[in-house]
């Protein structure tokens, strides 16, 4: 099973599980947590360090956490990754968990500033700092972990890039657009970070978002760095090109195979010279669209191209 995982998507789950076995072995071992070290405090706090910003996202506090993080980067990660390469999606993945560990130091300033105006009279800005400096022990509490910002970012890339696509997401029950649930999960961590949302990060699920979709604005507007990164320096599509042309190739040698029977077992109405023109139709559309590829860029397909781009390389 492994094998057929993405490169960079099957390390990051090797090292999310390591990590939090390795917190696990030396918390009951040595009675040092590692989430008190390597995850994120709060940037007033005497326990926060700048390199926090990494290895936060590397942290998880218990099991449910980090399976379902692990889930969601296995069932979307390997989508996306295919799609831009590794060290694309590597850097869209730093990038997006720093932005949203940097928008949840925001929104935990914002909380303490909220705090010391309601409990302290005559409070002032200038104060901040004082009053951060006399409420260490409770500021070093206040401690980010997991990679939820950069899942919910992967979340995010998955749903611009398929936004037709149409997936199940327990509890819904019935299929669902890829930009629509999208839409939801925004929806979603943005009216929990308005309420009460307990020990949950919210912010920082939003921050993974938007700074993910400023990313992929920015690369769709230059499509050459869009699809960037691929193994031998190959364009996505490019490759995809030649594998079509390849296939091509063989089929004007070899004539298509037309079974007895359709997918749903039921039996063939079309000839035999139907079948190979709806296939040749089939190859000039692709053609087509590829060609629009390389010309415009990815982002001049229609909605209908997409899908059927789509569902050609899932065939």
């Amino acid at each position: 099973m492994l094998q057929n995982i993405p490169t960079i998507t099957k390390n990051l789950l090797i090292i999310n599980l390591l990590a939090f076995l390795a917190t696990l072995v030396i918390k009951g071992t040595f009675h040092l947590d590692l989430n008190d070290v390597l995850g994120l405090h709060f940037f007033l706090a005497s326990d926060f360090h700048l390199y926090q910003l990494l290895t936060y996202m590397f942290m998880h506090a218990g099991w449910q956490h980090i399976l379902f993080n692990m889930f969601s980067l296995w069932m979307f990660g390997c989508v996306v990754e295919k799609v831009w390469g590794p060290k694309r999606f590597l850097f869209y993945y730093i990038f997006c968990g720093v932005g949203a560990g940097l928008l949840q130091e925001i929104a935990q300033l914002g909380q303490f500033y909220w705090l010391a105006t309601e409990q302290i009279p005559g409070f002032h800005i200038s104060d901040l700092y004082t009053v951060a400096v006399n409420s260490n022990m409770l500021l070093n509490q206040w401690t980010t972990v997991g990679a939820s910002g950069a899942i919910y970012a992967i979340l995010l890339a998955f749903g611009m890039i398929f936004p037709e696509q149409r997936i199940f997401i327990f509890p819904i029950p019935f299929p669902i657009k890829g930009k629509w649930f999208v839409v939801l999960c925004a929806g979603i961590e943005l009216f929990m970070a308005m309420g009460t949302s307990g020990n949950v990060a919210h912010m920082a699920h939003l921050g993974g978002m938007l700074f993910g979709y400023f990313l992929i604005r920015y690369w769709q507007k230059h499509p050459s760095m869009y699809y960037d990164g691929m193994a031998g320096g190959q364009h996505f599509f490019e490759r995809m090109r030649k594998n079509w042309e390849q296939r091509r190739k063989g089929r004007e040698e070899h004539p298509f195979t037309r079974h007895d029977t359709d997918y749903n077992g039921r039996k063939r109405q079309d000839s035999d010279y139907d079948f190979n023109a709806r296939k040749r139709q089939e190859q000039d559309e692709i053609d087509r669209i590829l060609d629009k590829i390389r010309k415009s860029g990815y982002d001049s397909l229609t909605k209908e191209e997409k899908q059927r781009l789509f569902d050609q390389r899932n065939k």
